[in-house]
């Protein structure tokens, strides 16, 4: 399944001026140097990445979710096929264990 990235750019967060309020009303957007307009253009556009990147953050940890869930199911899964391969062979081969141990020690019954 493919992973579908969904970026929403329409989200708008509130504003608030760092300017002291006091001189607020005296510095209106014409006097505002183009540096100053720069940055904050250049600043606006980093947080617009950050939140695609944010968006991005969120799909793929939801995606690791669901999969961990899914590996603890084929954990379980393999699990009982290991106990279930046990049961069904695990006496013949203690058998034929303890039997290649005896031989090797000399200790052999009939």
């Amino acid at each position: 399944m493919a992973p579908s990235h969904r970026y929403s750019h329409s989200q708008s967060f509130p504003r608030h001026s760092i300017v002291p309020s006091s001189t607020a009303s005296s510095v209106g957007p014409s006097s505002m140097s183009a540096a100053k307009t720069r940055q904050y253009a250049h600043l606006h556009s980093q947080l617009a990445q950050l939140n695609a990147h944010l968006a991005d953050t969120e799909n793929l940890l939801r995606m690791t979710a669901v999969q961990a869930q899914d590996i603890r199911f084929l954990g379980g899964y393999v699990g009982a096929l290991f106990m279930g391969s046990a049961k069904v062979l695990g006496e013949e081969g203690v058998k034929g264990e303890s039997t290649s141990e005896r031989q090797e020690s000399g200790d052999e019954k009939p």
